[in-house]
């Protein structure tokens, strides 16, 4: 079982203007990000919380795959036996 294939890559989208590309200080101390359409700040823990809802939908998906996988390894090792 390939680890990439239950990788993803999530877009957070700004919950002002949908954009998904953001500025980040290069201060590496702040939280903060900016939009980089609509210029709205926001800390990384408010852009993950707001955009929850596409994360539980991805998060889901690798969950049903994983169990697909599983399920079919564990039938081709015993049908193999």
């Amino acid at each position: 079982m390939s680890d990439d294939k239950h990788t993803r890559h999530i877009d957070l989208q700004c919950p002002t203007c949908g954009c998904t590309d953001y500025q980040y200080s290069s201060d590496m101390t702040t939280e903060l990000v900016q939009c980089a359409s609509c210029k709205r700040e926001l800390t990384k823990d408010e852009l993950t919380h707001l955009n929850s809802e596409n994360i539980d939908v991805h998060t889901t998906e690798v969950k049903e795959e994983l169990i697909n996988d599983i399920a079919n390894i564990f039938s081709k090792t015993f049908k193999n036996k």
